[in-house]
């Protein structure tokens, strides 16, 4: 009975000495910044998460930046997707604060080839076959895509792009603006050879001859 009762009280020594022990880590401001390995680009929205104390998680910045309260000798994990996760150990420092540079390494997966068919069985592929069109070459066919008939009949169904709708606005205002140019020239008499005509018959006639006035 003496020994039961003396167990007891050792064990309650030691774990009142283990929970003392714990209780005195010190608290440390835990910081960092996580980036890539070899490209050293920040890794964004990191889970960082504390073994040592509950699990308790957070989670990195855009940049990769975290900030949090830790105990010396507390160990972090760091996972993320598409990286390998590690485990970081708080070192005893000097101050209250410890700031560390974590490189995660990016995980590569590689899958199997995977090559893809248009035809879901060979008795598809037998009858896209079989209807294959090989009478015309390649210029053949692109003399038939460019043909007058051709271009006509998608001129109905096809819309005019913007490039379209600019040159033929352009065009049809230059052509009013040489029609314009073109009636006023010829309304005018001094451009008119009928007038000029006009003009030298009625100055052979003598039609603009100086008469005397009549007093």
């Amino acid at each position: 009975m003496l020994s039961r009762v003396t167990l007891f009280f050792v064990s309650c020594f030691m774990l009142l000495a283990v929970n003392l022990q714990g209780q005195e880590k010190k608290i440390v401001q835990f910081s960092g910044i996580i980036t890539s390995s070899g490209a050293q680009i920040p890794v964004p929205y990191v889970t960082v998460t504390n073994e040592s104390h509950n699990n308790q998680s957070l989670a990195s910045n855009h940049e990769g930046f975290f900030s949090f309260v830790a105990h010396e000798g507390d160990t972090i994990r760091f996972s993320s997707v598409g990286y390998e996760s590690l485990t970081f150990v708080v070192p005893k420092v000097a101050g209250d604060k410890y700031t560390a540079s974590i490189s995660m390494n990016s995980l590569i997966t590689e899958i199997e080839a995977v090559m893809p068919y248009p035809w879901a069985s060979i008795e598809e592929f037998n009858i896209a076959f079989l209807a294959l069109d090989l009478g015309d070459d390649d210029v053949l066919i692109a003399q038939k895509n460019i043909s007058p008939e051709k271009l006509a009949a998608l001129a109905q169904i096809v819309p005019r792009s913007a490039d379209e709708i600019q040159n033929f606005n352009a065009s049809q205002r230059h052509i009013q603006m040489s029609n314009k140019n073109m009636s006023d020239r010829f309304s005018n008499p001094i451009f008119s050879p009928i007038a000029w005509g006009s003009l030298i018959n009625s100055i052979s006639k003598g039609d603009f001859s100086r008469k005397k006035p009549k007093y």
